[in-house]
C-alpha cells in the first residue's frame, strides 16, 4: 500500500474524538507497556497520518481516536501474553532488539499482512496495518510478533534467532545437567561432557530452511533447544537398554574408545549407515547424528547399536 499524505486538519468531531478518546489514555497505556516490559517506552502515533487511511473503515473513521487506542491496548495485553510465555529473559531481549523502547502505528506498505501485523525498524516495534480497523487486538499477536524478533538484528553477539535463544533457554539449560550427570553414572564418567553444538545445527538447519521444497519441519526453530535435549535424554534410555549401568566392561570399553569423555550432537548432510540418525565415534569423541530432512524422527533411537561400536 503506497503511503498517503497526512490529512491537514481533522473535522471537529474527529479532534474530539482523538482527544477524549486517546490524548487523554495514551499515558496510561504507555504506563501499563512500559510496566510490562520493565522500562519505559514511549508510544508515538500521528493521528493525522492514520486518519488518510480511514475511508475504508467507518469504525476508524468516525471514531478515530478510540481506533487508535485500541490498537496499542490491544498490544498491551499482546505483550502481557508475550511476557507470561517468555518470562523476564523474553522480555530483556526484546527490549534489547527494540531498542529505541518506542512503539508506533504506520501502514502496511509492503502488504505483508492481510489485515494487521508488525515489524522492528530501526530499533522501534512497530504495528502495522494493511486495513485500518480490522483485527486490531492481532496486530501484535506472540507467533506474528516472535518471527518479527527472529528477523531483526539480535543482540551483538547473538548467532541465533530470538525463537531459538527462548527454546534452549526455556527447555533446554533447566534439564540438561541432570540428563549429563546420568548419563555419567551409565557410563562410569561423571564427568562426561555434553556438546549440543547449538550454532553450527542452527546455521545447518537454517540453510535447510530456505531450499526450495525442503522437508525440514517447519518447527525446527522453536524445538531446537528442546529436541537436542531429547537426543541426549534418548541416549539415556539407550544406554540403560543396553545394560550399560553397573557393567564395568561395558563402561571400560565405552570409556577406552570414546577416551575424550564428550557427547556431541550434529546436524549433517548424509549419514554414514542409517536412515533416520545414528551414533559414531571419531577421534574419541561420540556424536549421535541426524540430517536436516529427518531432524526430529525418531530420536529415541539416535544411539541404537552402541555397543557395535565399541
Amino acid at each position: 500500500m503506497s503511503r498517503l499524505a497526512p490529512v491537514e486538519k481533522l473535522p471537529l468531531a474527529i479532534r474530539k474524538s482523538v482527544r477524549d478518546d486517546w490524548d487523554a489514555k495514551k499515558g496510561d497505556v504507555e504506563a501499563k507497556i512500559s510496566e510490562v516490559l520493565g522500562t519505559a517506552w514511549t508510544i508515538e502515533v500521528n493521528p493525522n497520518q492514520i486518519y488518510a487511511y480511514a475511508d475504508s473503515s467507518a469504525y476508524a473513521k468516525e471514531n478515530l481516536g478510540a481506533c487508535i487506542h485500541a490498537y496499542f491496548d490491544g498490544a498491551r495485553r499482546s505483550l502481557e501474553d508475550f511476557e507470561n510465555y517468555f518470562g523476564e529473559d523474553g522480555v530483556n531481549e526484546l527490549n534489547s532488539i527494540c531498542h529505541a523502547h518506542v512503539l508506533t502505528l504506520d501502514v502496511d506498505e509492503k502488504k505483508r499482512f492481510s489485515y494487521s501485523g508488525n515489524e522492528v525498524h530501526e530499533g522501534q516495534l512497530r504495528l502495522l496495518f494493511s486495513s485500518l480497523g480490522s483485527n486490531i487486538g492481532s496486530a501484535l499477536d506472540r507467533s506474528v510478533l516472535v518471527k518479527s524478533l527472529n528477523e531483526a538484528p539480535g543482540p551483538e553477539s547473538a548467532v541465533m534467532s530470538f525463537m531459538v535463544r527462548s527454546d534452549i533457554r526455556q527447555n533446554y539449560d533447566p534439564k540438561i545437567e541432570d540428563i549429563r550427570a546420568r548419563i555419567g553414572e551409565l557410563v562410569g564418567k561423571p564427568d562426561i561432557k555434553l556438546n549440543p553444538n547449538f550454532e553450527e545445527n542452527f546455521a545447518k538447519l537454517l540453510a535447510e530452511s530456505k531450499v526450495k521444497k525442503t522437508q525440514l519441519r517447519d518447527d525446527w526453530q522453536e524445538n531446537l533447544g528442546n529436541f537436542t535435549k531429547f537426543y541426549f535424554q534418548g541416549l539415556v534410555g539407550q544406554l540403560q537398554w543396553q545394560k550399560f549401568e553397573d557393567d564395568e566392561l561395558l563402561q571400560e570399553g565405552f570409556n577406552d574408545v570414546i577416551d575424550k569423555g564428550e557427547i556431541v550432537f550434529r546436524v549433517v548432510d548424509k549419514l554414514e549407515k542409517r536412515t533416520y540418525n545414528e551414533p559414531v565415534i571419531h577421534d574419541g569423541i561420540l556424536y549421535l547424528q541426524t540430517t536436516p530432512q529427518n531432524y526430529g524422527s525418531n530420536i529415541d533411537n539416535a544411539a541404537e547399536k552402541l555397543v557395535d561400536l565399541l
